[in-house]
């Protein structure tokens, strides 16, 4: 049995019903990372080299931040703030850009050697991201409970992987040719900004509901019963607090 079948359906459900939460969330932590690149770029080589670190960190940030977005609606609703969701992912940021550098540094030396190598860290270091934020794991930590997750399931996670790669290809060739007739470095930065707001909590969801598929954590709305969907599930909600409401 795949657990992670219909997980793209999900993911697309809490993606339109959050969009407004999760897109605000993507866009500010983008569009802040933006400007302060911009405006390091006009000191020249070095100033366009600390911007690309002020991106790289940026990048860290929304990666936990996003994850614990995507923790926080799966209830149905978004409780937290855009403020209060940063200050919750704040103390895993740090950890998180660990993994992600160290994980990137093998998986490239893996995809330069043989490609083989690189795809199949890829595939059992796919959730180290939820693993630090939701379960607090250290780095080194991360890459065993992400392996020992995946273990079992590699070919449907790697399966689901390529599709989310296949899809945001898709998604980023089309803002490219929407933006082609633009100047090129106005097109550069709203490229930037724009396919990362749009696609990044895609991402985010993907990930983090292979992690809560594959640790068998609290099934999310879209889970809560046989052929149950998401909208079902928020009508449900909407049912019961309708009863609940003082006459």
């Amino acid at each position: 049995m795949n657990p992670l079948s219909g997980v793209f359906s999900e993911a697309w459900q809490m993606y339109k019903t959050h969009a407004k939460h999760l897109l605000a969330i993507a866009f500010v932590i983008y569009l802040i990372a933006a400007v302060i690149a911009a405006l390091l770029a006009l000191a020249g080589n070095f100033g366009v080299l600390l911007g690309s670190l002020v991106e790289i960190v940026a990048a860290f940030v929304l990666q936990a931040t996003l994850v614990k977005a995507v923790q926080d609606v799966r209830d149905g609703r978004a409780d937290l703030s855009i403020g209060e969701t940063v200050s919750a992912a704040t103390p895993y940021i740090a950890p998180v850009a660990g993994a992600s550098i160290l994980a990137g540094i093998a998986i490239t030396i893996g995809l330069i050697l043989l490609i083989v190598p690189g795809l199949i860290l890829i595939t059992i270091w796919a959730v180290i991201v939820p693993v630090i934020v939701l379960e607090q794991a250290g780095v080194f930590a991360s890459f065993g409970r992400s392996q020992q997750l995946v273990r079992g399931h590699a070919w449907h996670v790697f399966g689901t992987l390529v599709l989310a790669w296949i899809i945001l290809l898709a998604v980023n060739i089309v803002l490219g040719l929407i933006f082609s007739v633009l100047p090129h470095v106005l097109r550069s930065g709203l490229a930037s900004v724009i396919s990362g707001t749009l696609v990044a909590p895609f991402v985010a969801l993907i990930v983090t509901l292979v992690y809560y598929r594959l640790s068998g954590g609290p099934p999310t709305p879209a889970q809560s019963g046989p052929g149950e969907s998401y909208g079902g599930y928020q009508q449900m909600l909407a049912t019961r607090n309708a009863r609940e409401r003082p006459a």
